[in-house]
């Protein structure tokens, strides 16, 4: 499976380096100088391959400049191009409170046991998304294809996460689940 660790935002300055929003939580192995990185536009599926020339921190931002890229126009024809890795390559996480997205994807969300909905179905991890304010699980309710339940991943929410049994349970404070709280009626 294929995973996105950064995204080509536009170009800087006039010798061809590009703006990079990470997307992985190690950007200084990822990005680091000599990286062969694996590139590809959105809906396509062919891969290309560049090599990091330079990497540096920049007002916040990560600057890369890749072999081949120099000047402006190369660079902002790479603009929107996602760099991926294959997850099979992906060392296994040494903390069991961790996941890579792809993990949680698709796990199915219950209850947690201890309360008088314990074991109910709630629907399937559609995605993660990750927010300034922290990680979302984005979960398709079961037979509802056009609603999204967003579930903040922390662990008064999400106490348990079984991989092994492609479950997550979660303990909703009130509201979380009701599409219908603090609507007006």
């Amino acid at each position: 499976m294929e995973l996105v660790v950064g995204r080509v935002a536009k170009s800087h300055g006039i010798k061809g380096e590009v703006v990079v929003e990470v997307r992985t939580d190690e950007p200084e192995e990822r990005f680091a100088v000599g990286a062969v990185l694996h590139v590809r536009k959105p809906r396509e599926q062919t891969l290309q391959t560049y090599t990091v020339e330079a990497a540096r921190e920049h007002s916040g931002r990560l600057l890369l400049r890749l072999r081949g890229v120099t000047d402006r126009s190369a660079a902002d024809a790479l603009r929107g191009t996602l760099f991926v890795v294959d997850s099979a390559d992906l060392p296994p996480s040494d903390d069991p409170d961790e996941f890579y997205d792809h993990e949680l994807e698709g796990l199915s969300v219950r209850i947690v046991a201890g309360r008088p909905d314990a074991g109910t179905e709630i629907g399937t991890v559609r995605e993660v998304l990750h927010t300034a304010a922290g990680e979302l699980l984005s979960v398709r309710p079961a037979g509802d294809e056009q609603r999204e339940l967003l579930i903040p991943f922390v662990t008064a929410i999400v106490p348990t996460v079984s991989l092994a049994d492609g479950v997550i349970e979660i303990d909703p404070p009130e509201g979380l689940l009701d599409p219908d709280f603090g609507s007006e009626t």
